[in-house]
């Protein structure tokens, strides 16, 4: 017997102040319903909108998708299944990439390409504002200060509500504090990829929202030993674990698994009601 999907309610996962909303502290990431290499259209087009609308049936109530998912297909189908949206939903995207291919992802951090793709996100998502407007990755070409003041103004205009960081070190989240607000940072981060946890803890000493983006990796975690042991005594999966583990590992972590398969996001949203004992989060912190 396995876990028993459920429905998320604020005292299932917890929740976190997001600039000002109440989001539940496991999301949906929505770059798994676009083609292959992250690119195109899906394979499946009814099975992705279906996921979408599962994901919000269940409880989710943050969605982080970015421009570049497709490009663009992400956006545009978060709209098609879900738009009307729910007053408490919510989209989370990003700016500051460019699509030449499949699996190629190119840094684009100027100022004029990062307003125009947050006025071409406006337009596919069909809001007047997006709440939380995230930085994909500092362009090595473009000095941080210039892209941030972008982000600010954007802020300024009443375009973006929320700025956030993504791919970012300590030293970069306290150059853009500097700039503008920040209210969240992506960095891969699981389990078993350990190596930005100053930058979680610096998230939780200021009370930033620390989205770790790879919060799984499959295929790690189904082959680790210790990950294994411990969801066999809880009659889990591997990546259930690891769902859990990050839960518990800090209140400022806010999981996004994606994926492309309602039944794989209803295993997803199960993992919240795991919980780990004293020794089985020891056994993974050593992991």
């Amino acid at each position: 017997m396995t876990l028993a999907t459920i429905t998320l309610d604020d005292t299932t996962v917890g929740t976190f102040d997001l600039g000002g909303r109440s989001v539940r502290r496991l999301g949906f990431g929505a770059m798994r319903i676009t083609g292959d290499g992250i690119w195109g259209p899906p394979d499946d087009h009814d099975e992705a909108v279906a996921v979408l609308r599962r994901a919000v049936d269940l409880g989710i109530n943050l969605i982080d998708t970015a421009n570049s998912y497709g490009p663009e297909v992400s956006e545009n189908l978060i709209a098609e299944a879900l738009h009307p949206y729910p007053d408490d939903l919510v989209i989370a995207t990003k700016a500051g990439l460019v699509r030449p291919g499949p699996d190629r992802w190119d840094p684009d951090g100027r100022p004029d390409h990062i307003r125009k793709e947050c006025d071409g996100s406006l337009r596919r998502l069909k809001v007047d504002q997006i709440w939380l407007y995230q930085f994909h990755r500092p362009d090595p070409q473009v000095p941080f200060e210039e892209s941030l003041g972008a982000f600010k103004e954007l802020k300024d205009e009443g375009k973006i509500a929320n700025v956030g960081l993504s791919n970012v070190t300590v030293d970069e989240l306290r150059q853009a504090q500097a700039i503008v607000p920040i209210v969240s940072v992506q960095n891969r981060y699981n389990v078993l990829e350990r190596t930005d946890e100053d930058v979680l803890q610096a998230c939780e000493g200021d009370g930033v929202g620390f989205i770790p983006w790879l919060p799984i990796n499959h295929r790690k975690v189904s082959s680790h030993g210790g990950l294994a042991d411990v969801a066999r005594a809880h009659d889990a999966t591997p990546t259930q674990v690891a769902l859990a583990w990050l839960l518990a590992h800090s209140p400022m972590t806010l999981p996004i698994p994606g994926t492309s398969k309602v039944a794989h996001l209803e295993e997803n949203v199960a993992a919240a009601q795991l919980r780990l004992s004293d020794d089985d989060l020891a056994k993974l912190e050593s992991a």
